[in-house]
């Protein structure tokens, strides 16, 4: 199983950016819930948001209102759209599915 997150980069505050995380191997990826954690700098790694089976989405306080978490089962592919960046924002997304993660895509947010 790998997971292949993508679409980080470097934005202003207030910019927009769409992250994917894309599931290749043997898999029934949409049997199971897929999150979206982040680590900035200096910190520990922290859950952003989580989307189940069920397309039921969940979000940390920080984040809610701004970001928007949607899963294509038939790409086996979720999405982590983020909105109204901050500064705060800025980490390393890493995508977590059954026990497995993805490589990262960084996220930088300045001006």
């Amino acid at each position: 199983v790998q997971l292949q997150a993508s679409g980080g980069g470097l934005v202003q505050p207030g910019g927009s950016l769409r992250l994917s995380c894309a599931a290749s191997g043997s898999i029934v990826f949409s049997i199971s819930a897929v999150h979206w954690y982040r680590q900035a700098p200096g910190k520990r790694r922290e859950l952003v948001s989580g989307i189940t089976s069920g397309g039921t989405a969940n979000y940390a306080d920080s984040v809610k209102g701004r970001f928007t978490i949607s899963r294509d089962n038939a790409k086996n592919t979720v999405y982590l759209q983020m909105n109204s960046l901050k500064p705060e924002d800025t980490a390393v997304y890493y995508c977590h599915w059954q026990g497995y993660w993805g490589q990262g895509t960084l996220v930088t947010v300045s001006s």
